[in-house]
């Protein structure tokens, strides 16, 4: 080998020898913290001052001598400037430790340079608060008190407080025991029981029975002069009931509708209707009309509009979306069905302005606004009108904060990857923002990549935001199945963010997120008689089984994306249930899915469709053709669910 080669080998080999002695003192000095092995993380420190990774060895070095008297040290690291989140982590849990231990002069004197909060670290703040204006401080705990930030233990002393002087009611304690048991936190409502009045306390040994047997404890208990307890426990156990089954609840509450108060009644018939509404019951309008003025929360308001939308029915989409808070009714999706209301009911002009409006929004429903003003499916995505140039990347990449993303990435600590990421992130300009993302693709850190670029406000680049990475690996499944690439890279980004090592809480793995049951099945049916739980690791291997499992939902569900990107999230059981019994648009059925997640997912499947589509050079077919319309049930599947 000649000398300029030579050392031109050197030169990248000796970056990456450095990077892995810094990895593994690192990762040494983890284990001396969580070990409290103080001499040894000193010993470390000495060989990281100099490294990316000197805040997070400092942390732990301080974190072990938190409770000396002196915090001189501790001071002089919150007052360094920031450029990673472990210093305000750290000022979190030193302000938890100084109020335990009421030191509340330091708690006071560094709680204002705080940047993330948390509950208990805010009911902290207004005990010290209560010091100095105790109205102010009883008004911010009742503020708190409809919130989770209620759960915090060290809240109750100041809701106590709030309630003995009347800034928390009886009536506001009942209402929050409703929101947690409707939320099904049984145990958390149970607390709350001793703050009310004698006549309103429920009975704890009814509630316990009602969470068990709801039916049981409706059909087998007497309402007649009941008092507020056990009428309240009714009205739990009637939510209960009617997530399992609406009928079934109907069926006892007809039975003791009459033993209840009207605002009881209302309370009762809004559950009823947001049940139903969930299984796609045509009875939930009718029953959200006998909730009446009934104080509906934000998931009943949502689902009154969408049972309206399952049956097209426009008047009740604009009185459901008008009776939204502003906020709510500010989201998209609410902005996009209230034009199409208008619309269907000859309001032309007002539907107009709510399109035209989100047209320029780069997301599911900017594009559906686009499709109802006739404009081409690809005009309102913009061209690169800014890429940063190397010498900006190549800045952003020194920053500290930023070559400790990239460090923590490799190791596989993610969490504290993305924390960092984030951080560094923190008002940047759009510029830096696309210079960051250019520098996370570089780096293979796709989803952190993806996490920059969809930050930007005017300027924007969608081949950072539409990431094509291994397109060369999947060009032999995609023959093999017959699938179009934009479709499987929608999936793909909305599965994975390109992530090969991702993994699912329930198992699902790789970049196309296969479930280990999934893969075995899959691999059965490919005839990979050497397949083997690891392989679904392996970039290739995922790449072949997903595809596959997509060929397979697609072709069972006559070639629908919309269906198929269901079955993929949800099962294709759920999908294919969720039909209607006649032919749905499929922004409707989209819109209707009961599921949260998967709801979010085949929306963002299919616009990140398009959007791949117009990258690849692919056909220019409009989101609404795309989605298509949705065949009605079978009549078998109408049977089974009678």
């Amino acid at each position: 080998m000649s000398l300029m080669p030579l050392l031109k080998f050197l030169l990248l080999l000796l970056p990456m020898l450095a990077w892995a002695g810094e990895a593994e003192d690192f990762m040494a000095a983890r284990a001396a913290f969580v070990n409290a092995q103080e001499d040894k993380l000193s010993v470390i420190a000495q060989r990281l001052q100099d490294s990316p990774f000197e805040p997070y060895v400092t942390y732990y070095r301080l974190r072990l001598r938190w409770d000396d008297p002196d915090s001189t040290l501790i001071r002089a690291f919150f007052a360094r400037e920031e450029d990673t989140p472990v210093i305000d982590q750290f000022r979190g849990e030193w302000l938890k430790r100084m109020a335990k231990q009421q030191r509340w002069a330091e708690f006071a004197s560094e709680y204002p340079n705080l940047v993330e909060t948390d509950a208990e670290l805010t009911c902290h703040a207004l005990q010290w608060q209560r010091r100095e204006d105790e109205d102010q401080a009883l008004l911010g705990a009742r503020a708190l008190w409809f919130t989770d930030v209620a759960q915090a233990e060290n809240c109750l002393p100041l809701f106590e407080a709030a309630m003995q002087r009347g800034f928390i009611t009886p009536d506001n304690v009942q209402q929050r025991m409703r929101s947690m048991l409707e939320a099904g936190k049984l145990t958390q409502a149970k607390k709350l029981n001793r703050y009310l009045t004698a006549a309103q306390r429920w009975p704890v040994a009814e509630l316990d029975a009602a969470a068990r047997n709801p039916q049981q404890y409706l059909h087998k208990t007497s309402f007649v002069s009941a008092g507020d307890g056990r009428r309240a426990v009714a009205l739990f156990a009637l939510q209960r009931l009617a997530r399992r089954s609406v009928n079934l609840a109907h069926a006892e509450w007809q039975h003791i509708v009459a033993e209840f108060t009207p605002g009881e009644r209302q309370y009762a018939f809004a559950l009823l209707g947001y049940a139903a509404a969930l299984e796609h019951d045509e009875r939930a309008l009718g029953w959200y009309e006998a909730a009446g003025d009934a104080e509906l929360n934000e998931k009943q308001l949502a689902w009154r509009v969408r049972a309206a939308l399952r049956v097209e029915n426009w008047p009740e989409v604009r009185i459901g979306i008008e009776a939204m808070s502003p906020q709510q009714q500010n989201e998209a999706a609410w902005r996009y069905w209230k034009a199409r209301a208008f619309q269907a009911l000859g309001l032309a002009a007002e539907a107009q302005a709510l399109f035209a409006s989100l047209s320029h929004e780069y997301h599911y429903y900017g594009q559906l606004a686009a499709d109802e003003l006739g404009i081409a499916p690809d005009s309102g995505m913009a061209e690169v009108k800014y890429e940063p140039t190397e010498q900006a990347v190549a800045a952003m990449q020194a920053r500290p904060e930023v070559q400790r993303t990239i460090l923590l990435y490799r190791l596989g600590l993610r969490v504290e990857a993305a924390k960092e990421w984030d951080w560094a992130l923190r008002g940047l300009d759009d510029r830096e923002l696309l210079a960051a993302a250019a520098v996370a693709q570089r780096n293979e850190m796709y989803d952190r990549s993806i996490n920059a670029a969809m930050r930007t406000v005017e300027l924007h680049d969608f081949n950072l935001r539409y990431p094509a990475p291994y397109r060369e690996a999947l060009q032999s499944p995609l023959q093999e199945h017959a699938l179009e690439e934009a479709w499987v890279y929608g999936l793909m980004r909305q599965e994975s963010r390109f992530a090969t090592h991702a993994k699912s809480e329930d198992g699902a793995a790789g970049l196309m997120q296969v479930m280990p049951e999934t893969a075995r099945w899959a691999a059965r049916r490919l005839g990979l008689k050497g397949y083997r739980k690891g392989m679904i690791h392996q970039l290739d291997m995922n790449l072949r089984l997903g595809t596959y499992y997509m060929k397979n939902v697609y072709s069972r569900f006559d070639d629908s994306p919309v269906l198929a990107s269901a079955a993929y999230n949800a099962g294709p059981t759920r999908a294919r249930k969720w039909r209607a019994s006649r032919p749905l648009e499929g922004a409707i059925y989209i819109e209707t899915i009961p599921f949260d997640e998967t709801r979010d997912y085949v929306r963002k499947v299919m616009s990140n469709t398009l959007y791949y589509a117009k990258l690849f050079g692919q056909r220019s077919e409009s989101l609404k053709q795309r989605l298509g319309v949705i065949d009605s049930k079978t009549p078998d599947v109408a049977a089974d669910e009678r």
